[in-house]
């Protein structure tokens, strides 16, 4: 049994889902530059920056207060909190810590590029922030850093006074260096509250991933509802962390993109120069088989068959989960990076996205080499490893297909395939496709149930002469 009361954890869920809305409507209101929501920002920021506007003594403290949820003290404080769980061997607390953090640090830039609201106005500028304005950087890290050391230590902290004071000191410095930002002017009330949401939320999704306030005793016990939710926030976890490693592989190519050594102008040039009126014709069947309608109708195919044949839901939701993450990373990606096409006469016209990265490549890679890895994982047969030429000739095809267009530049498809090597084995890992059949296999064989290769020859037209 859980020390934690059932109802407590319920209030836990709650206190999630409540910020998870909260965050939705906010960034909804703020995309969408909402009248009412527009107003009461720029009437708080005025405000509460004439409070602190020629008190030199108080900017000081405001100053200071905001410097505790910078960057460096806030990996610091991570870092420091990292070593001394590992020194006690548990390392699980270790990753919890780091992952945290590093989801902050990846959400942050991301959703400000994203939304792309410009920082506040005010009347007595005292600091000033760079990049955009929601959520707020300082607001976000300082509440799921200090959040996650809180959640890492409390276990460790005697009950009584010791707890309440870890509790509500990490309480009150949050706080304090979320209002440290709007006073300074740097920040609108609803960046802080936003990202104040957003923390809580991304706290949650990995507090349940992790469960750092449970024993590995009590995580084997847990119900299987638990176990899903699990899974799902595990999965979470690492399309961020996945989708921060693209995006920053996709700045550091667009920063040192003229450097001769990568190759980017000059492959699509070779190729453009190169090009035939066969070469045009098959790369144009390749991308069209390749592209969206291509790819969504092989994996309905795909996912019919698994339920025909595997008769399991767990493929599916695999499959499904891995072409719904590829999409949400490339479209997110795509709009943050914003690299232009390669400088060449391009075969396709009024394309909507940017470059980086290729989605016909990471689609292509995610698909193909899913299905390989449900089948060969399902099937007993030696065909199965048939699957393996798809997985790699469609994804080298496609590759091939799109510079040869015009479309992409090397790195761009680079970039597609460090995505879909990433994102295959964490939801591989995960979601464990295979995993009920590796079970059952033994007792399915023993009791005379038909195999997947079973259910397959059973299928198939009878041999001539078979019933004489």
């Amino acid at each position: 049994m859980s020390d934690q009361p059932v109802p407590r954890r319920q209030a836990h869920l709650i206190v999630v889902i409540v910020a998870t809305l909260v965050f939705t409507v906010l960034l909804i209101a703020v995309r969408l530059r909402w009248g009412p929501l527009e107003a009461a920002d720029h009437d708080a920021a005025a405000r509460l920056n004439s409070l602190v506007a020629g008190h030199p003594a108080l900017v000081a403290v405001v100053k200071a207060v905001t410097w505790l949820g910078s960057n460096g003290v806030l990996w610091t404080v991570l870092g420091v909190s990292a070593a001394v769980m590992a020194v006690r061997r548990r390392w699980k607390l270790a990753l919890y810590l780091l992952v945290t953090g590093a989801g902050a640090l990846v959400l942050d830039p991301i959703l400000k590029s994203l939304v792309g609201r410009l920082r506040p106005v005010v009347a007595h500028p005292i600091a000033h922030g760079t990049g955009n304005s929601f959520p707020s950087g300082h607001s976000l890290g300082s509440i799921v850093c200090y959040g996650a050391v809180l959640l890492a230590f409390l276990p460790d902290t005697r009950p009584g006074w010791p707890r309440t004071v870890l509790r509500y000191g990490i309480g009150v410095l949050i706080a304090a260096i979320g209002i440290s930002r709007i006073l300074l002017g740097v920040h609108y009330l609803s960046d802080v509250v936003g990202a104040w949401a957003l923390g809580l939320t991304w706290l949650g999704v990995t507090a349940l991933a992790f469960d750092p306030l449970h024993s590995p005793q009590e995580s084997t016990m847990a119900r299987p509802a638990r176990q899903y939710a699990r899974i799902a926030a595990g999965v979470l976890v690492a399309w961020v962390l996945i989708l921060g490693v693209v995006v920053g592989f996709g700045e550091l190519v667009v920063k040192y993109s003229h450097n001769k050594w990568l190759g980017d102008t000059a492959i699509p040039r070779w190729f453009a120069a190169h090009r035939t009126p066969a070469g045009n014709h098959w790369s144009d069947v390749i991308s069209v088989c390749c592209a969206t309608t291509g790819i969504l109708v092989v994996a309905v195919a795909a996912c019919l068959l698994f339920l025909l044949f595997i008769r399991r839901w767990r493929p599916v939701i695999f499959l499904a989960v891995v072409m719904f993450g590829e999409l949400a990373a490339f479209l997110a990606a795509a709009a943050v990076v914003k690299r232009p096409r390669p400088y060449v006469h391009h075969l396709d016209h009024h394309l909507p996205t940017s470059a980086y990265p290729s989605g016909h490549t990471a689609a292509t890679c995610c698909l193909y080499i899913a299905i390989a890895i449900v089948v060969i994982g399902h099937a007993r047969g030696w065909w199965r490893w048939l699957f393996l030429i798809p997985a790699i000739v469609m994804p080298a095809a496609i590759a091939l297909s799109r510079m040869y267009r015009g479309e992409h530049h090397p790195t761009d498809v680079a970039g597609s395939v460090i995505f879909a090597a990433l994102w295959l084995t964490a939801t591989t890992l995960l979601i464990k496709p295979n995993a009920a059949q590796r079970e059952t296999a033994p007792r399915t064989a023993r009791a005379g149930h038909r195999t997947f290769t079973g259910r397959v020859v059973s299928l198939l037209p009878a041999r001539a002469g078979a019933g004489k």
